[in-house]
């Protein structure tokens, strides 16, 4: 096995479509397809060109399927390398088939994102890049997409590549700080410099609960008193009827979730049994799998009825949006901390979802989806830069060429080991 030889795969989900797409890329690429293609000749072919033809088995000539090949010259290939992809029918006999056919002609198969990794060899994507290909892959909510999209286009690496970039010029300004001291460079100028990276990185590490929520997405639950109104919000909020609506208390003795995505964060929304003391031992049972489930969420909504008299509040877990409902009936009483919804005319249910949004991913709303690793290694990017800024000179230049250290990691420059390079790669699909 070697990073040059041809490489193949299914590119496609598995199970039925109506096309499927088997990858091919590699030194000798063109000659395998060659082999199995019977059409124009894939080696005579430019590059970024789709051509009609039939995939055959090589060693039979039996033909496999009618499909389009697309022929890819290095280096202006995904991979960097001559490449080529068969867009054949997507049934999985055929991509099988497909796919044992480039094997007998010379080819071998990928390994878990072998493609992505000879383009990260190849120099066609930083370590950063890669890893926003499988953030891309693995996204299931649009801000999860926003941001790795962003991320693979290179703004992250260019946010950290200035990073860098200052470190440099803060290490150079040291070094003439202790060669030079009769030339009077200002000590106070490289502790500002140095608190300036540290406020960056700091930023980013902000987002990094907005990354996690846009991955992992996260569970928002409603909590109150009996027909407060809680049904109906979370009708309100998904946009259809999923909660079935009484005026009779204690309606709602179990919980129920709906998925609900709001501003590209894939929410699971759980509709609570109403809190009160009872007798009953199946409501009693109900009231406390919501306190339980209020406990677990990532963030809860607590309702109460504005147009009825105030209830006593229930201990609240700290991630807590208060909300008064049914603000279309005349109030019995206000709260400024409570936002007033109604469900019925869509009043106030702008500034809940806004509310929601900034509780979950703050004012900026997160630029970068982070992976663990580069929130590991940003961590220590700012032990090293506390460190330093409170160092003497002659000890900061050590402090700041591990903040180095850790922020080239991130781009996958200088030290990067082959563990976490395999690391990168490891939940990686074959085919990506």
């Amino acid at each position: 096995m070697t990073l040059k030889d041809p490489i193949c795969a299914i590119a496609t989900p598995l199970g039925k479509g109506a096309i499927g797409v088997v990858r091919l890329s590699g030194e000798g690429a063109l000659e395998v397809a060659s082999r199995v293609w019977r059409g124009k000749d894939p080696r005579k072919l430019k590059g970024g060109r789709f051509t009609l033809g039939e995939v055959v088995d090589p060693e039979t000539g039996e033909v496999l399927d009618q499909a389009l090949l697309l022929v890819f010259r290095a280096p202006r290939s995904y991979t960097g390398e001559d490449a080529c992809e068969f867009h054949t029918h997507g049934s999985m006999a055929v991509l099988r088939r497909v796919l044992e056919a480039l094997v007998k002609a010379g080819a071998r198969l990928a390994g878990p994102g072998e493609f992505t990794f000879r383009a990260y060899m190849n120099g066609k994507l930083d370590l950063a890049q890669a890893e926003a290909v499988l953030a891309l892959v693995e996204a299931e909510g649009d801000l999860a997409r926003r941001q790795a999209l962003r991320s693979l286009e290179g703004s992250f690496s260019r946010k950290i590549a200035a990073l860098e970039d200052r470190l440099l010029s803060l290490l150079a300004h040291i070094q003439a700080l202790l060669d030079y001291p009769e030339e009077g460079v200002e000590p106070l100028e490289a502790r500002r410099g140095i608190g300036e990276v540290l406020e960056e990185v700091e930023a980013l590490l902000a987002q990094a609960r907005s990354s996690r929520l846009a991955q992992r997405g996260a569970r928002l639950a409603l909590i109150g008193a009996p027909n407060a109104g809680k049904s109906s919000l979370l009708n309100a909020l998904l946009g259809y009827e999923r909660a079935l609506v009484s005026p009779i208390p204690g309606t709602t003795r179990d919980y129920l979730e709906a998925p609900l995505e709001l501003f590209g964060i894939p929410l699971v929304a759980v509709d609570t049994a109403g809190i009160r003391d009872t007798l009953d031992p199946l409501e009693r049972a109900g009231v406390e799998r919501a306190l339980r489930i209020a406990e677990e969420a990532d963030l809860v909504l607590y309702v109460a009825d504005r147009s009825a008299p105030r209830p006593s509040l229930p201990p609240l877990p700290p991630r807590t949006l208060k909300v008064a409902t049914k603000a279309d009936l005349p109030p019995l009483w206000e709260d400024a901390e409570f936002i007033p919804v109604s469900s019925v005319t869509g009043e106030g249910l702008g500034q809940l979802k806004e509310a929601i949004r900034e509780a979950f991913l703050g004012r900026g709303g997160g630029e970068y989806l982070l992976s663990e690793r580069q929130i590991e290694a940003l961590h220590q990017a700012r032990e090293r830069l506390l460190e330093a800024k409170n160092l003497p000179e002659d000890l900061m230049g050590l402090a700041l060429e591990e903040a180095l250290k850790a922020l080239a990691s991130l781009r996958g420059r200088k030290e990067v080991s082959e563990e976490v390079v395999a690391r990168v790669f490891q939940n990686f699909c074959v085919g990506k």
